[in-house]
């Protein structure tokens, strides 16, 4: 017998009593976008998901192979006629049993899909402030760069944005340098310099953080770097603008009293949007 809200039931009844995901964060996810029947970066998003589940230890079924989760996914928009624009996320979970220690590294996953609006990425210009989090901070390491369900940090960041009417946040790690925002990386334009953190600083390996390098590593007049970004380097840039396989690319327009272009942002939201219509 469990207590679900103050109601005496049967265990059985509610599936998250022994749901190692909910119990311990014992769980790793990708989020996709669907367009016009197709998934965008399929192989980036699978072989970060296999990596993941590397990472956590996790037993990878024969059965997960990248046609496989294409099938399964497809099948699912496809069904609830979504398939011209969607954003479905699968979550991979350990199976039930055990404490911290698990019974077995056998896993399960659960899909589910939302429509978009919006096919096409498109550069939002309306105002979009940001600021700093400092009540927790990013640990520099391997777990970091990993999408675990386990993602307090950016609920309660989302929770100080909210109340402090902010767009977004940008996470730092231990050392105090500039990580990422909540959803997404983070990119800063210092004259023709364009500047991302290093993996190795904490952040996500982001699959659009991968297309953005890859396009503007191809642009005339503009040198990419990944290096380390410290709070002050913000002050200074030109442009901040932060990633994510959903949005595409979203320009910072304020941060602390520094107003910000959206230039380079506006060219490669040409770009990436020409590279997937070519695909």
């Amino acid at each position: 017998m469990i207590n679900f809200n103050g109601n005496v039931l049967e265990q059985e009844k509610n599936l998250l009593t022994q749901n190692r995901a909910f119990l311990y964060g014992d769980g790793v996810f990708e989020t996709l976008k669907i367009v016009n029947g197709k998934i965008l970066f399929l192989e980036d998003h699978y072989f970060r998901l296999m990596a993941s589940m590397r990472v956590v230890r996790m037993e990878i079924p024969m059965n997960f192979t990248m046609e496989y989760f294409e099938e399964q996914i497809l099948n699912l928009v496809k069904q609830k006629e979504i398939s011209s624009s969607a954003r479905a996320r699968i979550t991979v979970f350990r199976n039930d049993g055990g404490l911290y220690l698990p019974k077995t590294n056998e896993v399960s996953y659960l899909i589910h899909a939302t429509p978009l609006e919006n096919a096409l990425y498109a550069l939002n210009t309306a105002s979009y402030e940001v600021d700093l989090y400092k009540d927790f901070y990013v640990t520099k390491q391997l777990l970091s760069s990993v999408k675990t369900t386990n993602k307090l940090i950016n609920v309660t960041g989302s929770i100080f944005a909210h109340e402090n009417s902010l767009e977004n946040c940008i996470l730092l790690n231990d050392t105090k340098n500039v990580v990422e925002v909540l959803q997404g990386n983070l990119f800063m334009v210092t004259g023709k310099k364009l500047i991302t953190p290093p993996v190795s600083e904490g952040c996500l390996n982001g699959v659009m953080r991968k297309q953005i390098l890859a396009l503007a590593k191809k642009m005339e007049g503009i040198e990419v770097f990944e290096e380390i970004i410290s709070p002050f380097d913000l002050q200074k840039a030109d442009e901040l603008f932060l990633t994510n396989v959903i949005t595409g690319i979203q320009s910072i327009t304020k941060y602390r009293k520094k107003e910000f272009t959206a230039n380079l942002a506006h060219l490669l939201v040409q770009k990436l949007n020409e590279s997937i219509s070519q695909n």
